[in-house]
């Protein structure tokens, strides 16, 4: 799954910022601070593993989840990639606004 697409539901947003915070964390935890299902939350993560997102390490048994640094990393580059498109060319519109809008000395 796209992993743009695993954030776009806001679950799964504060599923993530709840690991970010934990650094690992077991599902059963997690699913602890949602006042939705325990399956329900078992399915945001299996999209959060399949977009890269988490990891998942089993001890016992418990799931305990942690970040994917790649995963965010490649987010995270694109992210700076599209900022500098758009900087760049935000800068050359604003360029071209001020040449247009400074008053023309007459010869």
């Amino acid at each position: 799954m796209d992993r743009f697409a695993a954030l776009s539901d806001p679950n799964r947003r504060r599923i993530i910022e709840i690991i970010a915070a934990s650094g690992e964390i077991a599902a059963s935890d997690i699913s602890r601070q949602f006042e939705i299902s325990a399956p329900a939350i078992s399915q945001h993560l299996k999209i959060l593993r399949e977009a890269n997102l988490v990891n998942t390490e089993k001890r016992a048994q418990q799931r305990i989840y942690s970040l994917n640094p790649q995963g965010v990393d490649e987010m995270w580059e694109w992210l700076t990639q599209m900022r500098a498109y758009w900087n760049q060319r935000l800068d050359t519109l604003e360029a071209l606004l001020t040449k247009e809008h400074t008053p023309k000395k007459d010869k």
